[in-house]
């Protein structure tokens, strides 16, 4: 049963490797929040690089979190034992593959 549920973990994680960081209303979000600093550049341009560097650092911070909240996830599925199986390791191995791909695709 435990090697059932691994291996669909496993198969999980590999369709969600082409998943976005980020989920559409969030994007649209931000992308919208870009918009409007862009906009606003013409008439105040200093206000409209502050407003830049906190959409950065917000993003910045959304994307720490989203790896921290992955990385302890893959972490616990194979860490409860004081020895993981190769089975349990080669399931925790595709996890990083594929949140790695998502990393690198953003």
């Amino acid at each position: 049963m435990a090697t059932e549920q691994k291996q669909e973990q496993a198969e999980e994680a590999e369709t969600r490797e082409d998943e976005a960081l980020f989920d559409e209303d969030q994007l649209n979000g931000y992308r919208g929040r870009w918009k409007e600093i862009q906009a606003g550049f013409v008439d105040e341009p200093r206000e409209a690089v502050e407003q830049a560097d906190g959409l950065v650092a917000d993003l910045v911070r959304q994307l720490t979190a989203g790896f921290s909240e992955a990385r302890s996830t893959l972490e616990s599925q194979w860490a409860e034992g004081e020895e993981a199986s190769t089975e349990d390791l080669r399931v925790a191995l595709m996890r990083y593959r594929a949140f790695f791909k998502r990393l690198l695709a953003a």
